[in-house]
């Protein structure tokens, strides 16, 4: 498996499998959640480009397993959407693009957020360093849990509920 830095802007083909995967994907969750009004899940091929995000992009022969989309401030990494094709699920691959961003954010801190009732993510952020830091709806009956990556900020209490970040 390789990971590197992809463009979807750039490359329209990249674009529509990005698309492909990611609406396989939240399909996914939406059933793990019962709720399928996941944002990412009625994107289309503009909405995706226009994210503003930097792709990080797992493929092996050339196929593209997942990808993951970040905002980084320079202070922080914020992990704006991990997903994998459900044909490949639970191989590993959202495993190494989560390690892939932990290790480019050298220390610095990483965010997350992912469905309340979706435990495979929150097994798989938990082994992977991150603490849930509090529970927010982000509409009406959909439920997002907050996750970091990283030392608690000066002050705080870990295991603290409801402490969001």
């Amino acid at each position: 498996m390789v990971i590197e830095r992809r463009d979807p802007a750039s490359d329209p083909v990249l674009a529509a499998r990005l698309l492909e995967v990611q609406h396989a994907a939240y399909a996914v969750e939406a059933r793990l959640i019962g709720d399928d009004r996941i944002p990412p899940l009625s994107e289309d091929v503009a909405a995706l480009v226009a994210a503003g995000l930097d792709w990080l992009v797992a493929t092996d022969g050339g196929v593209v397993l997942g990808v993951l989309g970040r905002r980084d401030d320079g202070e922080a990494v914020d992990i704006d959407r991990l997903v994998v094709d459900p044909a490949v699920a639970r191989r590993g691959v959202g495993r190494a693009l989560v390690a892939a961003v932990l290790a480019d954010a050298g220390g610095r801190r990483v965010t997350v957020s992912t469905g309340r009732g979706n435990a495979p993510a929150r097994h798989l952020y938990a082994r992977a360093g991150f603490r849930e830091t509090g529970e927010r709806e982000v509409l009406p009956g959909l439920w997002v849990v907050d996750l970091v990556s990283g030392r608690p900020p000066a002050g705080s209490r870990r295991g603290r509920a409801g402490g969001g970040e």
